[in-house]
């Protein structure tokens, strides 16, 4: 039976090895570990980048943030990319988004200043179909809350930051997986939809009787900072949000709520799979699920996601296609990126993969096999210029102060080497200390990862009509054009001169 539906699902906020599947001692994700038997799980999957529009603006276009220059929380996404709903559209799909994207309007398409879409950084990505927006304000959430009897006065913050006090059936994620199902219900043609859900993210509370599902006494304890800190490292624990509870009892109980949460989610998302089967979609539906970013949750004594850890981009994924069960049930341990998921859902929905897209499709780990060439490390990418926009003078050209408030990840099998945009570097030694606290500075080993992030960077520049040449009517890889245009474009053309 061929691909008819595609679920996509992001998890905002999830840590990779949060996952019992994944041989976590204490959390339980019953629904994750099922749909990963019978699908393939990606061991050493990762986020592009972080905080969540950039990190989603990687997941959606298959670009690296130096490519598609999503750096902050409201940075505009360039009209002229292609994503994963516009390929679903080319594939003769309605999308339906449940959630929200997080993608901030191109200014140039806006109308005028007063645009109301130019005061929100949590606009939807083109291409999309709206069932139900949870943004920032999580207006319909709130609303029903107060149908419901619910103080809601507090808004949307306060009543995320309670919903411990409340029954685990009136949080924002069963909100959203009451949409999704009664949509789903709804369906006699083939679907694309993409559930965005909040959870795990912050505030740390879980819904209901999930906020007291794990002690936190079982908790273990988060990777200390190491002594000898770099500067950045030094500057982000004196920022309030950045940093972590610096007592053992209020980072243990933040652990146990983000756990809790982790769990609340699993189960919703469970529903959600229940219903394929009960409506019989499940053999002929695509899953993907994946995460925006990770999360410190205390480590190295930060908290949220930020900087070049491995905890705020190591995410899970798993991708379930029902007519390729040969792998299913398998790890795979290779070095996967979110930037591999639009090519995985264009090349399994026939669709040429666009020249944009740095990553590469997963398919051939799908189908059991391994692939030719494959990277040998994970990359990502920190920003924080957004902090600066706005309250620094910028006087351009001379003044390229905001060029250099960002950082590079080259994160191979052994070590880790960071780049700074002021020229300083940081390298970790994993193999002997996975913790990320023991650096390397010896030249014989440094020197080939720096060069190897050159050379990731380099072989990564824009190639969209880089790789074919006006010449006997246009050579090499055309770009992305609509249906039709080559031969409607042929029956009409000039004789050559």
């Amino acid at each position: 039976m061929p691909i008819r539906n595609v679920l996509f699902v992001t998890l905002d906020q999830f840590r990779g090895e949060c996952l019992s599947a994944a041989g976590h001692p204490l959390v339980r994700t019953p629904t994750l570990d099922g749909l990963a038997t019978e699908g393939v799980r990606f061991a050493r999957h990762y986020s592009q980048a972080a905080p969540c529009a950039p990190g989603r603006a990687s997941l959606y276009t298959g670009m690296y943030q130096m490519n598609h220059r999503v750096v902050a929380n409201g940075s505009p996404l360039d009209r002229r990319f292609d994503n994963v709903a516009l390929a679903a559209r080319r594939a003769g799909y309605r999308p339906a988004l449940f959630g929200y994207t997080d993608q901030a309007i191109d200014p140039r398409e806006a109308r005028g200043p007063r645009d109301p879409l130019l005061f929100t950084w949590e606009g939807v990505l083109p291409g999309f179909d709206v069932v139900v927006k949870l943004a920032d304000d999580e207006v319909p959430w709130v609303e029903w809350l107060g149908r419901l009897g619910h103080d809601t006065s507090s808004g949307a913050h306060g009543l995320l930051a309670t919903e411990h006090e409340r029954p685990a059936e009136h949080s924002v994620s069963a909100f959203l997986t009451d949409h999704a199902v009664d949509w789903l219900r709804r369906q006699d043609e083939p679907w694309f939809a993409h559930l965005s859900y909040l959870r795990p993210h912050p505030p740390y509370s879980a819904a209901g009787h999930w906020g007291s599902r794990y002690d936190p006494a079982d908790v273990e304890l988060p990777i200390p900072a190491p002594a000898d800190l770099d500067r950045y490292h030094e500057a982000v624990l004196g920022v309030k949000e950045a940093a972590a509870p610096a007592d053992q009892g209020g980072v243990r109980r933040l652990r146990a709520q983000y756990y809790g949460m982790i769990s609340e989610v699993d189960d919703q998302f469970g529903r959600v799979l229940g219903e394929l089967r009960a409506l019989g979609m499940w053999e002929d539906t695509l899953v993907v699920v994946t995460a925006d970013h990770g999360e410190m949750l205390g480590d190295h004594g930060l908290k949220e996601k930020l900087g070049y850890w491995e905890q705020s981009y190591h995410v899970l994924g798993i991708v379930r296609d029902p007519t390729r069960p040969a792998a299913h049930g398998t790890v795979v341990d290779a070095f996967t990126e979110n930037v591999d998921v639009m090519p995985t859902i264009c090349d399994t929905l026939g669709l040429p993969v666009p020249a944009q897209c740095d990553g590469l499709p997963l398919t051939p780990f799908l189908d059991g096999a391994v692939p030719e060439r494959w990277r040998t490390a994970a990359h990502w990418e920190y920003d924080w210029r957004g902090e600066l926009i706005g309250r620094v003078g910028h006087d351009w050209p001379w003044d390229r102060t905001l060029e250099r408030q960002h950082l590079a990840v080259l994160r191979a099998e052994h070590a880790a080497y960071v780049q700074f945009g002021n020229g300083s570097w940081r390298c970790f030694d994993l193999a002997g200390d996975p913790t990320w606290r023991t650096v390397i500075d010896d030249p014989a080993v440094v020197l080939p990862l720096a060069q190897e992030m050159l050379t990731w960077r380099s072989r990564h520049t824009d190639r969209t009509l880089a790789d074919m040449l006006v010449h006997d009517g246009g050579i090499g890889r055309w770009p992305s054009l609509p249906a039709g245009w080559r031969a409607r474009q042929a029956a009409t053309a000039p004789t050559p001169r």
